[in-house]
Parts: structure tokens; sequence; C-alpha cells
């Protein structure tokens, strides 16, 4: 006797920039280890980090001249390959806050497929309508709601009352020692990697704490490490701050572990969140964390004192307070290296591949 395997879908908006786009590569891997044959289809064409299985490049489909026949073309691309392809699972990685395009895509695009929503923010909105009722025409079909923080699952339940949600949470599944010799780094130095987005991400409050802090004086750099829609702005702010000679600016790199091994600590000073991955990332290989207490994942990784410094978010005096007594107190600073990756084990490969396991295996049982 045969055995069909099992094939699972990963729909993604690309593979590059973001946290949930990299969760997304990340995935793969767990997917494909635990026997399923894996696609990723992704809607762009950013394509930064490693995956495995079969790309659909839907962003290759371009003609600049007409914008609107790209997304019919795409649309019918996508729809001919789900139906030729009969996926087992749909995992729908994407943000969704557009509600009349994603009852479009659930209608007649997933009609008749097993979908997993994923929730990567702790701002609802970018993935459920405000409206239950709105919120229940959408997802009241869908097989599971995995979430990556339990805060964000006990909104979903608390808020929509959905039944199916599930709490899996980000993993570093994929981060590897990059051996190449970053030129321009300073000897030491705080390190910010992420997308460059202020209204997200509040790197004024960053920098404001930088400034407020006597890390400058010194001569601990703070690094900027990322691409965005605001790095224009923030390095204004560093102008006006006086701070260009102390702030330094590089460009989003795909494997950014050289940036975060050789850095003091990073930061984290986001408005929200979801399960941030540079926390894990950061850890995972022995460095330290300070960040501010966002909602939501921050509270879930980090250990206050123990692998970081947690503080609370917008306060601009506890966070340089936080990286003043990160870099000087060097009997805390220890402790924190020596528990950083003892500290993440709880979001180990094995142990977030078991838990899609378990999910995966529930919900076969039920098709």
């Amino acid at each position: 006797m045969t055995f069909k395997t099992k094939k699972i879908a990963i729909f993604t908006s690309s593979l590059g920039v973001g946290g949930a786009e990299k969760f997304a590569a990340n995935l793969t891997f767990i997917i494909q280890g635990l026997g399923y044959e894996v696609h990723v289809i992704s809607v762009l064409d950013k394509i930064d980090y490693n995956y495995t299985g079969k790309l659909i490049n839907l962003g290759l489909i371009n003609n600049n001249s007409n914008p609107i026949l790209n997304k019919i073309i795409k649309y019918k691309v996508l729809r001919r390959y789900l139906k030729t392809q009969k996926f087992d699972f749909i995992i729908d990685n994407r943000s969704r806050p557009i509600f009349i395009k994603e009852f479009l895509i659930k209608n007649f695009l997933y009609n008749g497929n097993n979908i997993i929503y994923m929730a990567h923010s702790s701002l609802l909105k970018n993935y459920v309508p405000q409206s239950k009722f709105l919120a229940r025409l959408l997802y009241k079909e869908s097989r599971s709601i995995v979430a990556v923080s339990n805060h964000i699952k006990q909104n979903l339940e608390s808020k929509y009352y959905f039944k199916r949600v599930e709490f899996i949470p980000n993993t570093v599944s994929n981060i590897e020692l990059n051996q190449n010799i970053i030129q321009n780094l300073p000897e030491r130095y705080i390190l910010y990697y992420g997308r460059i987005d202020n209204k997200v991400k509040n790197l004024s409050l960053l920098l404001n704490a930088y400034k407020e802090s006597r890390l400058s004086s010194n001569k601990v750099f703070l690094v900027i490490l990322g691409d965005g829609p605001d790095i224009n702005l923030i390095k204004q702010i560093v102008k006006n701050m006086d701070l260009e000679s102390m702030v330094l600016f590089f460009e989003f790199q795909a494997n950014p572990s050289q940036f975060i091994r050789n850095a003091i600590y990073t930061v984290l000073t986001s408005r929200f969140e979801g399960f941030p991955m540079v926390l894990i990332e950061s850890l995972s290989l022995g460095v330290p964390v300070v960040s501010v207490d966002c909602k939501s994942g921050p509270k879930e990784i980090i250990d206050n004192e123990k692998n970081g410094l947690l503080v609370e978010n917008h306060n601009l005096i506890e966070l340089s307070t936080a990286f003043n007594r990160l870099f000087e107190d060097k009997k805390l600073y220890r402790n924190c290296c020596n528990n950083a990756k003892q500290s993440i084990k709880k979001f180990s490969v094995n142990i977030v591949s078991k838990k899609w396991k378990v999910l995966l295996e529930k919900l076969n049982n039920k098709i």
C-alpha cells in the first residue's frame, strides 16, 4: 500500500524584511521536518530569507503599465494552482486588514480548502475585523487560528469568542552564524535591528532614551540595522539630536548574526508587537536584551534581570536607566548573558515543531 504525502501551502506576503515573513521562512523547515510537502506562495518578489520547499513567486507577475491586470492575472494563477494542487492545508501568514478583500479570497479563492490562519500582532485589526459579525463571517469555517503569543490567543477568545485558537510561538529555526567581517562596526555598541517604521517600532523613543543615557559618554554606540519607510525621518532626528557621530546606520541584512553576536545587548522599543523574533534571536546567540513591555510578546520572553531588562512602555526615564544599568552593572550583565540561551529553550525548534505536529494531527483527524 502506498501513502500519498500530505501537502501544505504557506501563503505569505513575502519572504523578506519583516518578522512575520521570517516566521514563514522558518515554518517551511518545521513543516517539511514533519513529513509534509511544502509549497510557499509569495505575493511579492521579495525573497531574502532561507526557506525550503517549492516557491510560487506571484511577484514575478509584474506589468507596471496595468496594476489592475496584474492582480487579475495573479488571482487566476493562484486559483488554478490551489485547485490543481489540492493542498491538505493552507497556512495563511498574511496580514488581513481589509474585510471585503479577505471575504472574496475566502469565498472565491479558498473555497473548499482547509485554512489555518496566523495572527502575528497584538493589533488585532490587522488580522481580524473589529466587527464581531464580520469576524465570524471570515473565520467561522477556518480549521484553526494560530496566535504567536498567549496574549493574542486570549484576546481572540475573549473578544470574538473564537473556539479554535491555538498558541504556537515563533522559534529560531534558521539563524546561521555569518562569518563575514562587517566593515565600520564599532567595538562597543547596543543594537536595534528591524523595520524602520516609527509608527510601530517607536524609534524616536529609542533615540531619546539613548541620548538621555550615559552610553554615548562611555563611547558605546547605537547601531540601527534595517530599512523601512521612516529611514530618512530617523536620520534627521539623529542629526537634530547631534548624535550623528554615535548612531550608525546599516542596511537590512537577511542574516544579522554578526551584528547581534558583537553587540553588548539588543533593544526593542515597539508600540506593539506579536512575538518579536529579534528577542529570541538575540537570546539564542547569548546576547541579552532591553525591551519595553509592549503588547505582546516581550513579557512572555524576558525574565526580568535574568536574561535582560523589561521596562514600562513609553517610559523614557525607565528605558534610559535600563540602558545604563545593563551596561554598568557587570554582575547583572554576566548573569543575563549566562542565562540567555537557556531561557528560550521553551521556544526551541524541537518544542515548537511538536506543537505544530499536535495541531496538524488533530486537524487531520477531523477532516
